[in-house]
């Protein structure tokens, strides 16, 4: 299963555990029902903005959206990282800040 899979899958299970509808969901965090249909479905990857006010409607930091197993890593892994950081926004980039704070914290504690 593929990454947007996994991250839509996610999504989904925590939202239906918070017991919200995707009409609920997508009006609380401003966006077309279609459009979190699309990213539960991993047919659309989410942008970090969305990701981040979905995170904040359901109460979860964006570290466990991805609590999943299957993650292909890439062979030239510190290129890859790179790449991506460079083709984020100023804003995007204080949310993955954000994020590899909270995912280090968890790493220190296992």
């Amino acid at each position: 299963m593929d990454n947007k899979k996994l991250l839509g899958k996610r999504i989904k299970e925590i939202r239906k555990f918070k017991h919200l509808t995707q009409e609920q969901l997508s009006e609380m965090i401003d966006i077309e029902t279609s459009s979190l249909s699309g990213i539960e479905s991993g047919r659309f990857f989410p942008s970090l903005h969305v990701l981040d006010k979905i995170a904040g409607v359901l109460e979860v930091e964006l570290v466990e959206f991805f609590r999943f197993s299957s993650v292909d890593i890439p062979k030239d892994l510190d290129t890859e990282i790179i790449s991506i950081i460079n083709s984020l926004s100023d804003r995007d980039k204080q949310i993955i800040y954000k994020f590899l704070v909270a995912a280090f914290s968890v790493i220190k504690e296992v």
